[in-house]
């Protein structure tokens, strides 16, 4: 470890003999233990230009490229060293490792599949195979490959940690909590597995033993800016916003190019209500790693407000699912008061729907030719654009209306009305990352309901946990593939003297169709319904019905059962 006293007798030797490849690449090691990488490359590159062959000076020159970051050009080193030497493990595995950094995964894979075959025994090469598959959402494979390296290596607690997420993704977390705590009793300072195990915990809704598992993560590596914004997450889903605040700032101050962190500051800021910071932190989004969808790429730039787009052509578009689309859709009209020619890009469901908006001038369905356009925005980057707050939200009574042939065809379908009629959705998209929280058994919502109203099913698919419920109450109407699209939707909410929704894309559609809206929310919800308040600012028919309790809905369904009965009881 005497690095410095290393590179003075390479020096000795290279004055004694200039053309002693083996002593320049030596010496380029010796530079790669200082951390002086420039100089490791140059010395490397020495050792190449007296030896074109020389194998493991192109190997050490790609392990020094790695630590720069310069990927590509690693491989293209480890390339070379294979090809003078195909039997270089290590080389494989290496490499392996760059392709997973450009996040080539596939190729990742096929470079450890060549380690292991040369070296089975190889268990860091199977550990950082499962590593790519679990990036390529093949779980099940990664999970063999990570067995395998504990197999070899009965210590690895890595494997077990990396093992416990694959399982966590799986939807097994029993299984993968014993992972995490297996990895942790290999290594008791293993600070990433304290970090993952609260993550799982939280999602288990087991709350203190995960905020519990963060503050052991951190007071191992007080630095763990992961850990920090894992923390915060947490604080916020118990409501504990300034809380939550303090440990994202604390996550950004040792990371400042921490992305999730942001984002998460900016879902805190817009839950309390702070909209215009939170707006701004909100862009933060598409440099997260976890993105929902990745960021647009068009060679017109982005408008966020500060150019003048009067005579311009602007192109909005969906990005998130059908509810944002149909909350934010509503700036279509302020762009087009700026004189703009306004374009927007919506998924096929909502397409019929959205055509009819103010101020849109073409409207293009999600996979078909754009038209020449000069600026863009994605429609959650409107609000910022408008520099809006809670004052100054736009068209918060109405700004959409259902298709007059598909009314009628609707009122005839219904018959005539008898008892006041209730729209219901239950349940939401399972893939949905708190869906677990936010979606409601069917059997739970009905046991709640009171008699004397037409219950009309608004959900196009059913779950096959709710068919049973379904099939045994057939005073609930339900329509399934007779909904084609959100226009046959609308048509049902005009058609509802209250719809009772669970947040999903339907609460936004007939609260922006100017409908009364009642909306369960669980106890943490999403930040758009902000906190401790029974309106929306964003739809002015909107009332909102809160669980008190974690996973537990009584209070909020006793809240609104007394308030079907005041308002449409007989």
């Amino acid at each position: 470890g005497k690095f410095e006293m290393a590179i003075s007798s390479f020096d000795n030797v290279i004055a004694i003999k200039p053309d002693l490849a083996e002593a320049y690449s030596n010496r380029g090691n010796a530079f790669l233990g200082l951390k002086q990488t420039e100089e490791a490359i140059a010395s490397y590159d020495k050792a190449i230009a007296i030896r074109p062959d020389y194998h493991l000076a192109h190997f050490n020159r790609a392990n020094a490229l790695q630590k720069l970051d310069k990927y590509d050009e690693a491989v293209a080193s480890f390339d070379i060293a294979i090809t003078i030497n195909p039997d270089l493990t290590q080389a494989w595995a290496n490499r392996g490792n760059a392709l997973k950094k450009l996040r080539k995964f596939n190729e990742a894979v096929a470079s450890y599949d060549k380690a292991i075959a040369i070296k089975p025994g190889f268990a860091e090469a199977h550990y950082n195979r499962g590593a790519a598959l679990m990036e390529l959402q093949q779980q099940g494979a990664a999970i063999e490959s990570f067995d395998k390296a504990i197999s070899l290596n009965p210590l690895y607690h890595e494997a077990y940690a990396n093992r416990g997420d694959a399982l966590k993704a799986l939807k097994r977390p029993e299984a993968a909590l014993e992972c995490f705590e297996r990895a942790i009793a290999i290594k008791p300072d293993f600070a990433e597995a304290y970090s993952n195990r609260g993550l799982l915990l939280q999602e288990l809704n087991h709350f203190d033993a995960a905020l519990t598992s963060f503050e052991r993560a951190i007071a191992i590596k007080p630095d763990f800016a992961e850990a920090y914004s894992n923390r915060g997450v947490l604080l916020e889903k118990l409501k504990q916003l300034d809380e939550a605040l303090a440990c994202f700032d604390k996550a950004i101050a040792l990371k400042p190019d921490f992305a999730e962190a942001y984002w998460n500051k900016s879902v805190v800021l817009l839950l309390k209500g702070e909209l215009r910071p939170g707006w701004e932190l909100y862009e933060w989004r598409w440099k997260r790693e976890t993105v929902v969808v990745p960021k647009r790429s068009f060679t017109r730039p982005l408008w966020l407000g500060k150019e003048s787009i009067s005579g311009k052509t602007i192109l909005l578009y969906s990005e998130q699912g059908f509810g944002d689309t149909i909350q934010f859709c509503r700036y279509t009209t302020l762009v087009a008061g700026l004189g703009a020619k306004v374009i927007l890009e919506s998924e096929m469901p909502l397409a019929a729907l959205l055509k009819q908006l103010d101020g849109l001038s073409e409207l293009v369905v999600k996979g078909s030719s754009l038209p020449d356009f000069d600026f863009h925005c994605p429609l959650l980057s409107l609000p910022l654009a408008f520099n809006t707050d809670l004052s100054s939200i736009p068209y918060p009574r109405r700004y959409l209306k259902s298709d007059p042939d598909k009314l009628e065809h609707w009122k005839k379908r219904l018959g005539d009305k008898t008892t006041p009629r209730v729209g219901l959705v239950w349940s939401g998209n399972s893939a949905h990352s708190n869906d677990v929280n936010r979606s409601i058994p069917l059997s739970t919502m009905r046991k709640h309901l009171p008699e004397g109203f037409t219950y009309v099913s608004l959900q196009k698919e059913v779950r096959q946990s709710d068919n049973p419920t379904l099939e045994s109450n057939p005073g609930i109407l339900h329509f399934g593939d007779e909904l084609e699209d959100f226009t046959d939707a609308a048509a049902l909410c005009d058609l509802m003297d209250v719809v009772i929704t669970v947040d999903t894309g339907i609460a936004h559609l007939n609260a922006a169709l100017g409908n009364p809206t009642w909306v369960l929310l669980p106890f943490s919800p999403d930040w758009r319904w902000m906190l401790d308040r029974v309106d929306s600012p964003w739809y002015s028919g909107v009332r909102l019905f809160r669980q008190q309790e974690q996973n537990d809905w009584s209070g909020a369904f006793g809240m609104l059962n007394s308030a079907m009965l005041t308002f449409y009881g007989k």
